[in-house]
């Protein structure tokens, strides 16, 4: 998944950031609504984590605004207040998801994910293509019922090819769901942690180079 934390307690927003990348999710900050609704207007993100209470831009003008436009962002939004009224607004405005602060940081895991599965179509919560099962609750990959031990960058970039279904994904796609945004886009990382990713599934290879447009399962 693409994550982008608006939260302008930068010690939380980058806490918040650095645990979710450890999760194998693509990451990026903003720490003040206008930066916020720049990057969500150039990226494309599965959840947006907004603090309500932003600098520049307001959180609940962030919302209306991404519900003008129609943007399929999931939203969790993190306010100071956990007063039912609070909630309620929150949810009218467009939210999909509340959490008062202080939160337990699992907690948040666990509502992030639950947004990025309500993609459409729907994903299922365990992969599975060619002896491959990828579980995406415990973050497992087995081959053929052998475990195989992926970094977090292996893991994002073979989840993002089992969610394309056998569908051609370009490595600028890959750069924009397994990476953020401070990604050099003329780096060779996607061609070489492929080739790491290939190594590890071992044979026979599922993972199929279409030239000149990308890769497939």
């Amino acid at each position: 998944m693409r994550i982008l934390v608006a939260e302008d307690e930068r010690f939380l927003a980058d806490l918040v950031a650095e645990g979710l990348r450890k999760r194998a999710m693509a990451v990026d900050v903003a720490y003040d609504g206008a930066g916020a609704m720049e990057r969500l207007t150039v990226n494309d993100y599965d959840v947006l984590v907004l603090d309500r209470d932003l600098p520049e831009m307001h959180g609940d003008d962030i919302c209306r605004e991404l519900a003008r436009r129609g943007e399929p962002v999931r939203i969790l939004m993190l306010t100071a207040s956990g007063a039912v009224h609070e909630r309620v607004d929150g949810l009218n405005l467009g939210a999909d998801d509340y959490l008062a602060k202080p939160f337990a940081f699992d907690e948040l895991v666990a509502r992030v994910n639950a947004l990025g599965r309500r993609s459409v179509p729907p994903l299922p919560p365990v992969l599975e293509h060619g002896g491959i099962t990828l579980d995406t609750a415990r973050q497992q990959v087995h081959r053929d019922g052998r475990h195989v031990p992926l970094s977090r960058k292996e893991y994002a970039v073979l989840e993002v090819l089992m969610q394309a279904r056998g569908t051609v994904v370009s490595t600028e796609t890959l750069l924009e769901r397994a990476w953020d945004e401070n990604t050099d886009p003329f780096t060779t990382v996607v061609k070489v942690t492929m080739s790491k990713l290939r190594a590890k599934l071992g044979r026979p290879p599922v993972i199929v180079t279409v030239p000149g447009s990308g890769y497939r399962m």
